[in-house]
């Protein structure tokens, strides 16, 4: 019975030996994330949002800066904004890849309290990005950004109460990259 202790404990040994030779690989990047860097750089972005629940309606603009962060796995944007009734803040947010999912992930926080999720994807030249809860309630958000030259482009966000059937316009806006380059969202 020693001997076969012995056995199983040199067998083990051997085996933890062997796995500290071959230690897993540091995770990369997934390489889908390469999609994300039309949006890196400066960004000024003007608009308009339509009257509904959240006001009678007004321009706005935002400032981004977007860079890579967090060993290059998500795209850090930190943006101001300022809308014509005076009411202004920041926010920052962190656009990533799932691998598993196989889709885009947007988590953003901003000064009004907000804390947003939305997963995207891309065709082409168009980024859809949609979640399923605005503001504690379930109403579906839907941002579209459409690049229409490596330095600029065209967005709206839409939502829906009735589960995708009928959309209505909350806002629409351009993005500038800012010293050549791109754009991004929110």
């Amino acid at each position: 019975m020693k001997r076969l202790v012995c056995a199983a404990f040199a067998v083990l040994l051997l085996i933890a030996m062997a796995a500290a030779q071959n230690p897993p690989a540091t995770p990369k990047p997934a390489p889908e994330l390469q999609r994300l860097k039309f949006f890196e750089g400066s960004w000024s972005i003007t608009g308009t949002s339509a009257p509904g629940p959240w006001g009678p309606g007004d321009k706005f603009t935002v400032s981004e800066e977007n860079a890579w962060g967090l060993g290059g796995f998500f795209l850090i944007t930190k943006s101001t904004f300022k809308e014509g009734t005076g009411m202004t803040g920041n926010a920052v947010a962190y656009l990533g890849y799932d691998t598993n999912k196989k889709q885009y992930t947007d988590d953003e926080f901003n000064s009004t309290g907000e804390a947003d999720h939305s997963i995207g994807t891309v065709n082409d030249k168009t980024w859809t990005w949609t979640k399923t809860e605005i503001g504690g309630q379930k109403i579906t958000g839907r941002f579209t950004l459409t690049e229409t030259s490596p330095t600029s482009s065209n967005m709206k966000y839409e939502f829906s109460t009735d589960g995708g059937a009928t959309w209505n316009t909350a806002w629409e806006a351009t993005g500038t990259k800012q010293g050549g380059g791109t754009s991004k969202k929110k």
